[in-house]
């Protein structure tokens, strides 16, 4: 049986088609490429595309709540993975909106109907009636359950309980937020009041985000890309405020050579280009995401120099002139962006954390054979774990005596500072999770 028995527009086509997701992570597979391929596939509208992206991201936001809820109101293990996506889902939306219960239970009983032939279709409707009944008990029972009631998988808990002490509730609070949205205006063709002025006139309530971060905006509530005035023309790009904080630090000048060595999707290698008439040099491993870069910048019509290479390996790619200034934003567990990308939470595993770091320290070390004496790198991860941080940066100074922290400021809320090891910006309500630590390189 198909989906072209559900209607389009109707909340049971959103749920299954949801399920069809978050069954993709279940398996172990990535949540965006998994709403992609089907969203592609299928040709959606934009108010489906939305609708179905929004149940999988919430659910999956909340995985560790709904997977308590069903260890306890399932007799047995179910066998069928997009049955138990599909359950987690309508719990979700239950507990979320318990005003339209009926309908929620409704609809996930019709989708479930296009499920194996509809053998589901009872259990789907006994589990979620129940659920109902149990409500109040399930609640009380999911706020003593460290997993259920902070939605994280337990490893992430403990450790950010050894790393940040005081702070960690409130990370793991943040991470279960809706992200903020904000915006990057390009100076070379825009100002802040100057945007702030059109988004007005569009009904896009913003604010300026202030002075320690002075090309952004932030918005109200995120608004899809294509009603941002300004956007095609390449006044204003979409970036977290956290990450707008590091091309600044890098004191870019006309002329300077510099290095953006894991540059998708092409924010920070942009904002640089934006600050300064820089010889920037921009590489990534893959080449799909090598293309986004490209298309960030044709839209904003900037140029740099585009290499899918690996950056950990200079001999294939390196003309010998050293950089002045190099940007190494290397690949991490990206737990400080989790909530913009939820499946990270349920896919990663604490063995990870020791494998990015080990990959991070072969781009650095290569990156520092490329740096000029007198130059500078800045190392970035979105990450809040000490491993791939401060840990990182200790190990990499004890490496390279010709190394010296710079002290740099970063006065925004969340901030933990040590100058021998950077900075970390704990996730908020107003912007990521990241790290930064500036490096020069002594003559």
């Amino acid at each position: 049986m198909g989906t072209h028995r559900l209607a389009p527009d109707s909340l049971a086509f959103a749920l299954l088609q949801a399920s069809r997701a978050v069954e993709a992570v279940i398996l172990g597979r990535n949540l965006d490429v998994a709403l992609a391929r089907e969203a592609d596939a299928a040709a959606w509208p934009a108010t489906t595309r939305a609708a179905v992206q929004d149940l999988a991201y919430a659910t999956l936001r909340d995985y560790g709540r709904g997977d308590f809820y069903l260890a306890r109101l399932l007799a047995r293990p179910l066998e069928a993975p997009l049955v138990r996506a599909l359950l987690l889902i309508a719990l979700h939306r239950l507990e979320t909106h318990p005003s339209a219960a009926h309908t929620t239970v409704d609809q996930a009983v019709e989708a479930a109907g296009q499920v194996l032939k509809g053998r589901f279709k009872g259990l789907v409707n006994g589990v979620l009636r129940n659920f109902l009944r149990q409500s109040e008990t399930l609640f009380d029972a999911a706020e003593t359950h460290p997993v259920a009631h902070n939605r994280h998988p337990l490893w992430w808990i403990e450790m950010l309980r050894r790393e940040i002490a005081g702070h960690a509730d409130a990370v793991l609070a943040a991470g279960n937020l809706h992200p903020p949205m904000s915006l990057r205006v390009n100076r070379r063709r825009a100002n802040v009041e100057g945007v702030l002025g059109e988004l007005g006139a569009a009904g896009i309530a913003a604010r300026a985000a202030g002075d320690d971060v002075p090309d952004a905006i932030v918005l109200e509530r995120p608004v899809p890309v294509g009603r941002l005035p300004g956007f095609t023309e390449g006044r204003v790009s979409v970036q977290d405020t956290g990450a707008q904080r590091a091309a600044p630090w890098l004191d870019l000048c006309a002329g300077q050579r510099v290095l953006d060595a894991c540059a998708a999707p092409g924010g920070k290698t942009a904002h640089m280009l934006e600050i300064a008439d820089v010889d920037l040099t921009a590489l990534e491993i893959d080449r799909v995401r090598a293309q986004r870069v490209e298309s960030n910048l044709r839209r904003l019509d900037l140029s740099a120099a585009l290499t899918v290479a690996d950056c950990s390996r200079p001999d294939d790619w390196w003309d010998g002139r050293p950089y002045d200034r190099i940007l190494a934003d290397v690949p991490c567990s990206a737990a400080g962006v989790a909530r913009r990308h939820p499946d990270i939470k349920w896919l990663r595993r604490e063995s990870d954390i020791a494998q990015f770091a080990r990959q991070s320290s072969r781009i650095l070390d290569a990156m520092w054979q490329v740096l000029a004496p007198g130059g500078k790198m800045l190392f970035v991860t979105c990450s809040v774990f000490a491993r791939e941080n401060q840990q990182q940066m200790t190990a990499f100074c004890d490496r390279h005596a010709d190394c010296r922290p710079i002290p740099i400021p970063l006065a925004a809320a969340g901030a933990h500072s040590a100058p021998s090891t950077g900075h970390l910006l704990l996730p908020t309500a107003l912007h990521d999770g990241f790290f930064f630590a500036l490096l020069a390189k002594q003559s």
